[in-house]
């Protein structure tokens, strides 16, 4: 298995090269959102002094954190395999001896992954230049508790998205419903505005789903602003949400490539 995992990400590694141009605009996709919420908070804090014990400079931690956070659990999932159910290219994955999702598009999206970083972090500086950012909170017990966190966001993220990427055996066109989990996401993992500032039901609702694994927990981790039981509930909530999210994943993979049909594949 290792081997043939290393195969696959030679493979997919050298694949990410070649669209470096796709990569880039990949890149500036991710990066316009969180950029704009950044600077239109700061300026509503500079303005104010503070908004609800927000300064500045908590929202410019928040969001450069946000930043990499996002880069780390997002997955490419509906761009790089939804089609393949659609036009039925997904047969000539169905006789190769490995999950076509679970393995050669998990190396996939991690290849791609690791490059976008490798273009992020000189990005990141550059901004981090410009907002100069007070990371006097963040301390390295912060950074690794995070690193779980991370770990289990990203892998309930990838599996929900392959969940609803399976759909498509029966509806065949899914991005409509994964525009929708992505707005979801926008509201319930702290992307648009930090969790502590949306209205008590909107946190409640978030603390039993999966989307503060994504952005808030880790980031609330990495700033020190979490006790000891506060993040062990959020470790469990992960692990709560990555079983569920894999055996949903499954029951849906299972089902749908049992009618999973392909004229002239």
């Amino acid at each position: 298995m290792f081997l043939i995992f290393k195969r696959l990400w030679q493979v997919n590694w050298a694949e990410q090269w070649q669209y470096r141009a796709n990569l880039i605009m990949y890149l500036l996709y991710w990066l316009v959102s969180p950029i704009i919420y950044l600077a239109v908070w700061t300026s509503i804090a500079n303005s104010k002094g503070d908004v609800n014990g927000f300064t500045a400079n908590d929202f410019v931690t928040y969001y450069m954190i946000l930043l990499i956070c996002d880069q780390l659990t997002s997955n490419i999932i509906i761009h790089i395999f939804a089609y393949k159910i659609q036009d039925g290219s997904l047969s000539g994955d169905l006789v190769k001896p490995i999950h076509p999702l679970l393995n050669n598009t998990l190396v996939n999206d991690i290849a791609f992954k690791t490059l976008n970083m490798m273009w992020l972090i000189p990005i990141w500086l550059v901004l981090a230049l410009i907002f100069k950012p007070d990371f006097a909170s963040v301390t390295l017990n912060g950074i690794l508790f995070a690193i779980p966190a991370l770990v289990l966001g990203y892998a309930v993220n990838f599996l929900l998205s392959g969940t609803i990427v399976s759909l498509a055996f029966w509806t065949t066109r899914v991005f409509s419903i994964h525009e929708f989990y992505y707005a979801l996401i926008l509201l319930f993992a702290g992307q648009f505005v930090p969790l502590k500032l949306m209205p008590e039901l909107i946190q409640t609702i978030a603390r039993f789903l999966p989307f503060q694994l994504l952005m808030y927990l880790p980031i609330q981790m990495i700033q020190g602003n979490l006790t000891m039981d506060e993040i062990l509930q959020g470790y469990a909530t992960g692990a709560v949400w990555f079983i569920a999210a894999m055996a949903l994943f499954q029951l849906t993979w299972r089902r749908g490539v049992k009618r999973f049909s392909a004229v002239g594949a």
